[in-house]
């Protein structure tokens, strides 16, 4: 039987209406289409206080911080549609990330990251899509090890791009984000058959 592989999905935005968290659910309904096993969570359930190395020494890690970091090093893969703030990423999904690379007990600097298959995505209202932002998203994420898919997707005038059951309206782009999903699936189960 083959691999079932286990990705962990989310949107970089803390806003409940946000237009990346749509665009992170069809790329995890195409992910379940190949095969995977999906986690799907909200960032904005798992505040965590800005990094601080010092606060870190003394007080250890949040509860939010650690369940986070068990999340990730529980799954093979990242789905992350990000959007973009200021031209790069928002201060929230970079917090968690930098909680969750640090060393914690037994677990290592970089563990949660290292050797995880990533997809990228963004999505804005504007005629950028937010394109800015995955370039610094994929360089954290390689810097931390993840195998960042060399496709990346940004969704334009995404205010307009949903119907109301969450499905893009345009087939094409809801047929490339699902693949997206889907591609992340079968390159952790072909690493898998390889190891």
């Amino acid at each position: 039987m083959s691999y079932t592989p286990k990705i962990l999905a989310f949107a970089g935005s803390l806003r409940r209406d946000s237009l990346n968290k749509k665009v992170v659910r069809v790329a995890a309904e195409g992910a379940r289409s190949a095969g995977a096993e999906v986690t799907l969570i909200d960032l904005k359930d798992f505040p965590m206080p800005i990094y601080d190395a010092d606060q870190h020494e003394a007080e250890g890690f949040s509860e939010h911080a650690n369940r986070f970091q068990q999340l990730l090093l529980a799954h093979d893969g990242l789905l992350i549609s990000s959007p973009e703030y200021n031209g790069s990423l928002p201060g929230g999904m970079k917090n968690a990330v930098d909680w969750a690379s640090r060393a914690n007990g037994e677990i290592k600097l970089g563990a949660a990251f290292k050797g995880k298959v990533g997809g990228i995505m963004t999505a804005s209202p504007g005629s950028f899509g937010g394109l800015r932002c995955l370039g610094h998203l994929r360089s954290v994420l390689s810097i931390l090890l993840v195998h960042v898919l060399p496709e990346e997707f940004a969704v334009t005038f995404a205010g307009e791009a949903f119907d109301d059951a969450g499905n893009f309206k345009d087939a094409k782009m809801q047929h490339l984000i699902e693949r997206h999903g889907a591609n992340v699936a079968e390159t952790i189960r072909k690493l898998k058959a390889n190891n």
